[in-house]
């Protein structure tokens, strides 16, 4: 009978017009359910706008934690590291100045021209021109070509080069070319024979742009 009652009370409520100032009266089964909405709300509510925020805010501190040490991680490389930094930092030192070095500076280039003609000789070539073009600034230096015109063997203009390339002083070559000559000669203990071949070629140096730095 009690279990009838029970059920009776939810057919029997008015769902329409609830008196919400006499709940005391509502029938058993009306107030159980009630009270599980009323729990359910009340924790839904709480964890909106209290445990939510709690964990909101927990995964904004665990997101610091993780940049933290990231960061750490990042700083304890840089100071484990300085050493080797400060020791490669020198190395690179050395070599740019190693570098510099072979760089001929402004005052240098007239003796430089001495040197590429020595070569030539000691090669046993003639000397058609030797001749200074204007400097071709760059970023961090100037270039400055040289026109070179000479008279030889491929023996000879070979060995002109690997003398070339022997300098102290960085000096590169390009764009050459080799034709024949049809009215020299050269004297041999035996007679005379034409000297077939004129080479010209262009050699770059280079020197440190100072005006860079600023």
């Amino acid at each position: 009978m009690a279990k009838q009652g029970f059920f009776e009370g939810f057919k029997s409520f008015d769902y329409n017009n609830p008196d919400f100032e006499n709940m005391g009266s509502w029938p058993a089964g009306i107030k159980l359910v009630a009270c599980i909405l009323l729990v359910a709300i009340i924790g839904f509510a709480g964890y909106w706008f209290i445990v939510k925020e709690q964990y909101q805010s927990l995964a904004r501190e665990e997101g610091q934690e993780v940049s933290l040490k990231d960061q750490f991680s990042k700083n304890a490389f840089k100071v484990s590291n300085l050493e080797a930094f400060k020791t490669q930092l020198a190395e690179m030192r050395e070599t740019f100045g190693a570098l510099l070095e072979q760089l001929p500076n402004e005052t240098e280039i007239s003796g430089l021209l001495d040197d590429i003609t020595f070569t030539g000789v000691q090669s046993g070539l003639e000397f058609d021109s030797l001749e200074l073009s204007g400097d071709v600034p760059k970023e961090f230096y100037i270039e400055t070509p040289i026109a070179i015109a000479v008279r030889g063997e491929y023996h000879e203009m070979g060995t002109f080069i690997s003398g070339i390339s022997a300098l102290p002083r960085i000096v590169t070559l390009h764009d050459f070319t080799i034709t024949s000559s049809k009215d020299r000669k050269t004297k041999e203990n035996d007679g005379s024979r034409t000297s077939p071949l004129i080479m010209k070629i262009e050699a770059k140096t280079y020197r440190y742009n100072p005006g860079e730095d600023k």
